[in-house]
């Protein structure tokens, strides 16, 4: 009698593919009556660098309560790093910059960071965190005497001490001059390329356009929208016709096929429509127009074409 024996031979661990930095299933929220999440599924990979985009009261700062272990799904699940929040940021892990808060006042920018690294066991060093953030020449400077830019990059370099693989930032350069927002963004780029993953909600939509490598347009608690800058741009319908009219007859205009609105600045008319060949034909034969310039829709479009979509969808539910 010949005895067989299988071996099961362990998968190499170089072809094993990580854990996501961020896992949603089928995640909700309530607040007794009040749905704040209704079902979001989201997966989000190391090094990433994702915006959250959302009107208020959209489930955007809920959501990113839940991933820093603040609050608790009503049902579904989280996972950071392949562990539940709260273990994720006992590990250090995680770290957060929000908009308010967390500032003593009377200590300087460097006794901040100092003490904010006393309470780990292993930190990035002081000095370096300092230069990240751009604020090394007011290292000795009290925080009360801080702009809200320069304070707001405290908090950024605070969350840069115990080196966390995901951070979380809720509108981040709230405050910051344009040179400060440019260093800013350039320091989160630098991290990401690194291995750091980058999850940040903003009013500024042209930041979430230029930096975001993903953008995750969140209404009424739902994700209406996912994926590149350009995908998302995508999905708001039609383009602009924008024209030098000294005379626009605008009623005319609004009867042209495809017109949504019309615009007067000035001289310039800017005509939203998903056939700009008919508002263009009409420009250029009928009228006087020059200087025309069709460009397709942008992110504040497509945010507010689907968010707007999504309430509309909602109202009809009820």
């Amino acid at each position: 009698m010949s005895i067989q024996t299988t071996v099961s031979t362990p998968a190499d661990p170089r072809h094993c593919a990580p854990p996501s930095a961020v896992r949603l299933s089928a995640v909700t929220k309530d607040f007794g009556d009040v749905h704040a999440v209704r079902g979001i599924d989201l997966d989000i990979s190391p090094g990433e660098v994702v915006a959250v985009l959302g009107p208020n009261g959209a489930g955007k700062t809920t959501t990113i309560d839940m991933v820093l272990g603040l609050t608790q799904p009503t049902s579904g699940h989280v996972e950071v790093h392949g562990m539940g929040p709260r273990e994720a940021v006992s590990h250090g892990l995680v770290a957060a910059v929000m908009q308010t808060g967390g500032l003593l006042k009377d200590l300087s920018v460097r006794e901040t960071l100092q003490y904010t690294a006393s309470l780990f066991a292993r930190t990035t060093t002081v000095d370096e965190v300092l230069a990240v953030a751009g604020i090394t020449e007011i290292a000795d400077r009290k925080v009360a005497k801080c702009s809200g830019g320069e304070q707001q990059r405290l908090r950024f370099a605070m969350a840069l001490l115990p080196d966390p693989a995901l951070l979380l930032l809720d509108e981040p350069t709230t405050g910051m001059d344009v040179e400060g927002r440019r260093a800013f963004w350039a320091a989160i780029r630098r991290d990401a390329q690194r291995g750091r993953t980058v999850i940040f909600a903003t009013h500024y939509l042209e930041e979430a356009d230029q930096y975001a490598d993903r953008i995750v347009l969140v209404s009424r608690g739902r994700v209406v929208a996912d994926g590149t800058g350009a995908e998302v741009k995508a999905l708001a319908s039609g383009r602009v016709v924008r024209a030098s009219l000294p005379e626009p007859d605008p009623a005319r205009l609004r009867g042209l096929p495809g017109v949504d609105a019309v615009e007067l600045r000035g001289d310039q008319v800017l005509v939203h429509t998903t056939d700009s060949d008919a508002v263009a034909r009409y420009l250029l034969c009928e009228t006087g127009a020059h200087d025309l310039e069709i460009t397709s829709q942008g992110l504040e479009d497509a945010f507010l074409n689907l968010t707007g979509a999504q309430d509309q969808t909602e109202g009809a539910q009820r």
